[in-house]
C-alpha cells in the first residue's frame, strides 16, 4: 500500500492556482498604484532642481553686470546654454533657444531672472517659474522662489503655496 501512495505523489501536478497568481497579481498592482505617483513626483522635483541649478549659474554673470553698471535682458549676454525644460524663444536670426527672461538694470541695483518650465517637464510643474531676484536694499541678496507648489520646491528655492 504504500508504494501506490508514493506513486500518486509522483503524479501529483506542481504550479500555482489560480487564486495564489491572482493574490500576486493584486499585490503587484497595489504596489504600482502607490509607486507611479511617487516616482512622477520624484522627477517633478528633479526637474525643479535642475531649472534652479542652471538658472543660478547666471548670478555671477549679472553681478559682474551690475559691478559695471551695465544693463541687459539677454540670458546669452550672461553665457546661457540651452535648456530643454525652459520656454523656447525665437532668435532673431529664427532658431529656437530656451531662454530665462534677465532684467538686469544699469540704474538700478535690483533685478530678476526668470525661467518658465514649459519645456520637457512633467505636467505637474508646467508653466511654473523659477525666479530670482535681487535686492539692493538687502546688500545685494539674491532670493529664490518657486511658483508652483511646496510638494516639487527646492530647499533653496521654495514655493508659494501650500
Amino acid at each position: 500500500m504504500q508504494g501506490q501512495y508514493k506513486r500518486r505523489d509522483l503524479h501529483r501536478q506542481g504550479g500555482f492556482t489560480l487564486i495564489e497568481l491572482m493574490i500576486v497579481v493584486a499585490i503587484i498592482g497595489i504596489l504600482a498604484a502607490i509607486a507611479i505617483p511617487q516616482y512622477q513626483n520624484y522627477v517633478a522635483r528633479t526637474q525643479v532642481s535642475r531649472v534652479v541649478s542652471e538658472v543660478s549659474a547666471l548670478k555671477t554673470a549679472a553681478e559682474e553686470r551690475y559691478a559695471r553698471g551695465e544693463s541687459t535682458t539677454d540670458a546669452g549676454e550672461l553665457g546661457w546654454t540651452q535648456s530643454n525644460l525652459l520656454d523656447k524663444v525665437k532668435n532673431e536670426d529664427g532658431t529656437d533657444v530656451a531662454n530665462p527672461a534677465v532684467d538686469i538694470p544699469a540704474s538700478k541695483t535690483d533685478g530678476t531672472i526668470t525661467a518658465t518650465l514649459n519645456g520637457d517637464v512633467t505636467g505637474a510643474i508646467k508653466g511654473t517659474t523659477v525666479t530670482l531676484t535681487r535686492k539692493s536694499s538687502e546688500n545685494g541678496q539674491w532670493t529664490c522662489a518657486f511658483s508652483g507648489d511646496n510638494d516639487y520646491a527646492t530647499a533653496a528655492c521654495p514655493g508659494n503655496k501650500s
